[in-house]
C-alpha cells in the first residue's frame, strides 16, 4: 500500500473542516485497519438462516432477513433489536433493501414464495405486496435518483421495476431473460450503478453479466406504445425487447469455452452476486462454480478467446487486427494480426528493475522454485503492480499460472504472455508458453500456428524436446477433433448455456460475442453451495474486495495486485452475506449461522484473534479442489467428511509442464 503522512492530514482536518470528509475518505480502510479486523459482536434474534443484510445511507442502521420470514432492523452501534417484524412472506426472505428518501421508515422485502412486499417501519405494517413473479425472488435494487423506483430479479427470469406512486397495484417487465435465453433462465441478482442510476447490472445462470440502460429501455418503450396506437403493423414486423445500444455483456473469456466441461461434470456457473464500485466505474461479480471478477466499465477491453460457430471461421476471408472481415472475432485476439507476433514494430520494455522490485522478483523466483506457485504469483503481482512494464515480471507469473493451474489460471497465464510479448516481442519462454497456452484452453489450431510462428523465430529451438513434445500433444487433438466433428457432422459450436430445444436469438448471440473481458481476477474462496453468495467493494474507494466462501470463511484480496491478504472465520457451515459499512471500517456478514456478525479493527494491545485463519495458501488450495469436487463429493464435504484425491492439483501433485519445456522452459527469468 502507498505510504501517506496521516499527522499531516489530521492537522489539515483540524484547521479546516472541508478537509474532515476528505479525511473520512481517505483513512475510511487501511492496511493496518484489515490486519487487525476481528469479531466484536454477534447479533441474535433470527432462528433460520439470515440470507441478506442492508445499512442504510447513513450507516446508523442494519436491516437482516431471514430463513425465519422476519426481518430485524438493528442499532449496530449499541448491538441493539430496535424492530422486529413479520413480513407477511410465507418463505424464506433474500433481499431487503431501505427505499431511499423515505426517512429509513420503508423496507422492501423479497422471498422465495414469489413475492415482493413493502413494510412502513414506523408502524410495523406490509402496505404493498406484489404477486407478479412466478418463481423465487432473488434481489431487490433501489436508487436515490428514482426515490419512488425499485426493481427485483427473479428466478422466473424476469427484472421488474416497481413505482410506489401508480394507483396499480402491478409491476411492468423492464427485461424479460427467457426472450433472450429460453425458458430456463433465472435472474440471480442485480445492482444500479450508485454514480449513474440509469444503469443496471444482472446476473443470471450462465457465464455473462448483463449491462442495461434504464432510461433508454423505458424510452424506448414508450416510443414503441406511441406508435403502436398510432399506426397499422403488418404480420412482419417484431418489435425489438430492448433497443439496440441499450445492452452490454461482460464475461470472463475462457468461460463459454470451459461451459460444456464444466455442464459436463455438473459444475454450475451462476453469477450470485454483481456490484458497482463507489464511483461506479467497475463491476465486481462473484462467479459460482468459478472466481470472482472486476471488469472495467471505462477501459473495456475484448476477450482473448471466443467460441465462434464454425461457419465464422474462414480461411478466405480478411482477418485485420484480430477480427475477420465481416465484424466477428476469429477467434483469438493478439496485439498484432492474427496468431503472429511481431518483431520490429513493438517496442522492448527494460528489464532493470529498481532495488527493491529486484529484491521481490528474485523472492518470487525462490517461491517458485519451492513450487509454492500462490505465493510467487503475489509476488510477481506485487512487482508488476509498481513496475507495469515489465516483460519479465508478467513472463514468470505466467509460468506459475501454469503451473498452479487453479480455474482460469491458464487464461490468465495466456494473458500475461500477450502482455509480456507486447513489451518485449523476443521474449521467447513467454512465445512458447503463449502456444500452450493455447493448447490447454482447447485453441487447438490456434496452438499449431503459434508454435510454428515460435519455430520460424527461434530456429535453434525448433529440435528441441519442449517443442517436440508439445507438437505431439497439439497433432493428436487435432486428429481426434477431426474425429469427433466427423461424427457431429453439421453441429454448430456456440456459447450454449445448457441443453435445451430453444435457439438463441440472433441479438444475444451478437450480444454475447461483443462482451468485454475482466480486469481481475480473485481466487481462493469457494462458491459452488448458495447462490446467494456477495461479493463487495471494502472501502470509500474500493481498495478491498471481500467474498464470502463454502468453507465459512470470508476471504479480503487487495483490488489492484488481486492478492490475498487476510481471511477470517465467519460462520459455522457458509458465510454468504458481507456488507461493508458506507462511512466506517466495519463490517457485517452472515450465513447458515442464524446470527449477524460484526467485524472491525480491533485494539492493538489485543493479541489473539482466534477468527483468523493463519494457513492462507492452504484454505485456497482446499477450496479450488473443493470447487472441482463432483456433487456427492461436495455434500460430504458439507457435512464435514475429509474427502482426499479430489480434482485439482495441490502443490505435491503431478506436473504435466516438467516434461514439456525442455530446453525453452521455464524457470522464471
Amino acid at each position: 500500500m502507498t505510504t501517506v503522512n496521516i499527522t499531516r492530514d489530521i492537522l489539515h482536518r483540524q484547521i479546516r473542516d472541508k478537509r474532515a470528509a476528505a479525511f473520512q475518505r481517505s483513512y475510511h480502510v487501511t492496511d493496518p485497519f484489515i490486519k487487525r479486523l476481528g469479531l466484536e459482536a454477534e447479533l441474535q434474534g433470527h432462528t433460520g438462516c439470515v440470507n441478506c443484510l442492508e445499512w442504510n445511507e447513513q450507516g446508523d442502521l442494519l436491516a437482516s432477513g431471514s430463513d425465519d420470514q422476519h426481518a430485524i432492523i438493528w442499532d449496530p452501534f449499541r448491538h441493539k433489536k430496535l424492530t422486529t417484524m413479520h413480513t407477511g412472506h410465507a418463505a424464506n426472505i433474500f433481499s431487503v433493501k431501505f427505499l431511499p428518501h423515505s426517512g429509513d421508515r420503508i423496507l422492501i422485502t423479497g422471498a422465495a414464495d414469489t413475492k415482493v412486499h413493502v413494510h412502513d417501519l414506523s408502524v410495523k405494517e406490509t402496505i404493498h405486496m406484489f404477486s407478479d413473479h412466478t418463481n423465487r425472488v432473488k434481489r431487490i435494487a433501489t436508487a436515490p435518483m428514482w426515490p419512488n423506483t425499485f426493481w427485483s430479479a427473479a428466478e422466473d427470469g424476469i427484472i421488474r421495476q416497481y413505482d410506489l406512486r401508480e394507483s396499480s397495484k402491478r409491476s411492468e417487465v423492464l427485461i424479460d431473460l427467457t426472450e433472450f435465453c429460453g425458458q430456463l433462465v433465472e435472474a440471480k441478482c442485480l445492482a444500479v450503478n450508485p454514480r449513474d442510476n440509469n444503469y443496471m447490472a444482472v446476473g443470471a445462470n450462465g457465464p455473462f453479466v448483463r449491462l442495461y440502460d434504464i432510461r433508454m429501455i423505458n424510452n424506448y418503450r414508450k416510443s414503441v406504445n406511441q406508435s403502436t396506437s398510432a399506426a397499422v403493423h403488418t404480420f412482419c414486423e417484431r418489435e425489438k425487447p430492448i433497443p439496440d445500444g441499450a445492452g452490454q455483456y461482460y464475461v470472463a473469456g475462457h468461460l463459454p469455452v470451459k461451459l460444456p466441461d464444466y455442464n459436463n461434470r455438473l459444475r454450475v456457473l451462476v453469477a450470485t452476486y454483481v456490484t458497482f464500485s463507489p464511483d461506479g466505474t467497475e463491476l465486481l461479480v462473484n462467479m459460482g462454480g468459478e472466481q470472482v471478477y472486476l471488469f472495467d466499465l471505462t477501459f473495456k477491453q475484448k476477450p482473448y478467446t471466443f467460441l465462434l460457430p464454425k461457419k465464422c471461421q474462414s480461411s478466405t476471408g480478411d482477418v485485420q487486427n484480430g477480427k475477420t472481415t465481416n465484424g466477428v472475432s476469429n477467434g483469438i485476439f493478439l496485439p498484432t494480426s492474427h496468431i503472429r507476433i511481431a518483431g520490429s514494430k513493438m517496442r522492448s520494455s527494460s528489464t532493470e528493475l529498481p532495488a527493491h522490485l529486484e529484491t521481490i522478483k528474485q523472492q518470487a523466483n525462490d517461491a517458485f522454485a519451492r513450487q509454492q506457485w500462490t505465493q510467487a504469483i503475489q509476488l510477481y503481482s506485487l512487482g508488476i503492480h509498481q513496475a507495469s512494464c515489465n516483460a519479465m515480471l508478467y513472463g514468470n507469473r505466467a509460468a506459475a499460472y501454469m503451473k498452479r493451474k487453479w480455474d482460469g489460471d491458464h487464461y490468465d497465464a495466456l494473458r500475461d504472455c500477450l502482455k509480456a510479448l507486447t513489451l518485449n516481442p523476443g521474449h521467447l519462454k513467454a512465445h512458447f508458453r503463449l502456444a500452450r497456452c493455447l493448447f490447454e484452453l482447447k485453441y487447438v489450431s490456434e496452438a499449431l500456428e503459434c508454435l510454428d510462428d515460435f519455430k520460424g523465430k527461434f530456429p535453434e529451438q525448433a529440435q528441441s524436446s519442449a517443442c517436440d513434445s508439445l507438437d505431439k500433444d497439439i497433432k493428436a487433438a487435432l486428429f481426434t477433433k477431426t474425429e469427433t466433428e466427423d461424427k457431429k457432422a453439421n453441429s454448430s459450436i456456440r456459447f450454449h448455456s445448457f441443453k435445451r430445444k430453444e435457439s438463441i436469438p440472433e441479438d444475444e448471440l451478437v450480444l454475447r460475442e461483443r462482451s468485454f473481458d475482466y480486469k481481475h481476477r480473485y481466487c481462493g474462496h469457494c462458491n459452488t453451495t448458495t447462490d446467494i453468495k456477495e461479493a463487495n467493494f471494502f472501502g470509500s474507494k474500493g481498495q478491498y474486495i471481500v467474498s464470502g466462501s463454502d468453507d465459512g470463511s470470508f476471504f479480503i484480496w487487495e483490488k489492484e495486485t488481486t492478492n490475498l491478504v487476510r481471511i477470517l472465520q465467519g460462520d459455522e457451515s457458509i458465510v454468504n452475506c458481507l456488507q461493508p459499512h458506507p462511512n466506517y471500517c466495519f463490517l457485517a456478514t452472515s450465513g447458515i449461522d442464524p446470527v449477524v456478525r460484526l467485524w472491525n479493527p480491533r485494539p492493538e494491545t489485543e493479541t489473539e484473534n482466534g477468527r483468523v485463519v493463519e494457513d492462507m495458501e492452504s484454505a485456497a488450495q482446499a477450496n479450488q479442489r473443493r470447487m472441482n469436487a463432483d456433487p456427492l463429493e461436495v455434500m460430504l464435504l458439507n457435512m464435514g467428511y475429509r474427502i482426499t484425491g479430489l480434482r485439482g492439483v495441490g502443490p505435491d501433485g503431478s506436473d504435466d509442464e516438467d516434461s514439456s519445456e525442455g530446453q525453452v522452459q521455464c524457470r522464471p527469468s
